[in-house]
This record gives structure tokens, sequence and C-alpha cells, in this order.
């Protein structure tokens, strides 16, 4: 069997041909998220951590790339945001120009959105320019382990170019475009360059995980190869091989604080 047969076999039925750009196909990967009962789990798992990694306070909480998630569902004054316009969303917007004034968030959520953004230094900036200090931008990403490498290369649409000198990339459109291996190289590869570029931005927690459920899952693009009863089993078995994520985990929990200081003013 040839690896472009097994993929189509693998394909989720109702995202076969459908151009991510398309208007229409947030919405079917919002159902799909709520469709697919292992993936909403795992959904159901990403929201709450960032709901808990988010400030208590006053305040709004953006959520970026929202329109096809439910965030909302867990934090109410969370202001559901993406590029495509939707139903489902308060407001479109593009992450690299927020239409916020200064210090009007205590936080940002995101999920799969960074490494999809063409120049994600104008996103630092706008954010470092909303974000309150002593806010955070939470985030959950792809990440590069050997194991995620050779899946991500293999089996996944979006590029993977671990190589990139730079952080940004040419955008043919705002799902379509991607570089997988960003937020690896922004805060793993490159942190010291992150840290003396963006002092406006500590970095608080960098955590790798999940090497098998939401491979799993299928995602929204994919057929689930798990039944939903089995969730609890493969989050044990994660839960108890935490010790190789460095080699295994596809995915990162990462937890950027927006500083006050002096270096800051300076910037």
């Amino acid at each position: 069997m040839t690896l472009s047969l097994l993929r189509y076999l693998l394909t989720q039925p109702e995202v076969r041909g459908v151009d991510l750009d398309a208007p229409g196909t947030v919405d079917l990967h919002r159902s799909l998220a709520r469709g697919k009962p292992f993936l909403r789990s795992i959904y159901n798992e990403w929201y709450t951590w960032l709901a808990a990694a988010l400030p208590e306070g006053e305040g709004r909480v953006l959520e970026l790339g929202s329109g096809g998630g439910f965030l909302r569902d867990l934090l109410a004054e969370t202001i559901a945001s993406d590029v495509v316009p939707s139903a489902h969303v308060e407001v479109a917007l593009d992450g690299q120009a927020l239409s916020f004034g200064e210090n009007a968030l205590r936080g940002i959520a995101m999920t799969n959105v960074l490494h999809h953004l063409p120049d994600v230094r104008l996103f630092l900036e706008e954010a470092g320019r909303c974000v309150r200090p002593g806010g955070v931008v939470a985030m959950i990403e792809p990440w590069c382990t050997p194991w995620s490498r050779l899946v991500y290369g293999k089996l996944h649409h979006e590029e993977l170019k671990v190589d990139a000198v730079d952080w940004a990339f040419e955008s043919t459109g705002p799902l379509n475009s991607a570089n997988i291996a960003l937020p690896w190289i922004i805060f793993e590869r490159d942190r010291s360059r992150f840290e003396a570029e963006f002092p406006q931005w500590r970095i608080e927690l960098v955590e790798p995980f999940m090497p098998l459920r939401y491979l799993l899952s299928g995602g929204v693009s994919v057929r689930s190869v798990v039944p939903a009863w089995s969730y609890s089993m493969w989050k044990y078995v994660e839960e108890s091989a935490t010790r190789w994520n460095r080699w295994t985990a596809m995915f990162a929990k990462i937890v950027l604080t927006r500083t006050g200081g002096a270096a800051d003013a300076a910037h």
C-alpha cells in the first residue's frame, strides 16, 4: 500500500478535497472537534489547562483561532476570534494586528495558531502592547522531537522546516500556510534570541507532552483509530511515560508572562 493511498483511506471523509482556507472550513472543523468523542476529550483537557494558566482578575481574555473550538464554554469572558469570519466568533482579526488598546487584556489563549503566523514577531509585539503586565500568553503548539518529526514529516499536510533560518515565512492563506517547527524553533532552538529580542516576555513554561493521543484521535482531518472509551487508558499510558516526552512528544504547553520592568520600557 502506497503512502498516498494510506493517507486517502485514513482521511476523514468530510474533509476530503476541502480547501482549508475556503469559507465554511472553520465551521466544519468545529463540528468534527465536537462530534468525535476522543478528540473532544482532548480539547476539553487542553482548554481546562489554558483556562487555569490564565491569571485571575479583571480584564478580558482573547482566544486567537477559536473558530473551530470552544474555550468560551469553560471561560465565559473569552473573546472568541479567528482570522476567518464565522458565526461562532465575536470578531475576525489577524493575530499580527490586534484591535485592542494598551494593557486591555489579561491574557491570550491559543491552540495550534502560532505556527500559522507568517510573521510571529508582529504578533509578539502586538500581544506585548495589548496584554497588561503580569498577563500571559498561554498556548498549545506542535513540538519537534524525533518521533513528532517522523509523524509530521510523513503524515501531515503542513510544512515542517526545522532548519528554517528566519521565523517568518511567505503566506499562501491563513490555514494552508504554516511551519510546524516554528514554536520549537523560537522557544527551544532560538530561545536566547527570543529572550534578547523580546524582554517584555518571560518564558514561564515549555512542557512537551502528548505523544500519542492526538495522533490516535485523528484530529479534524483523519479518522480516529481508537474507540472513545479508551481515552483514559491512553492518558494513563502517556502520563506513565513522561520521562520520554523529550524524544516522543508531539505538542508543548507554552506560557509567556508579560513583564513590566525597565528592560521592557527601554525596548
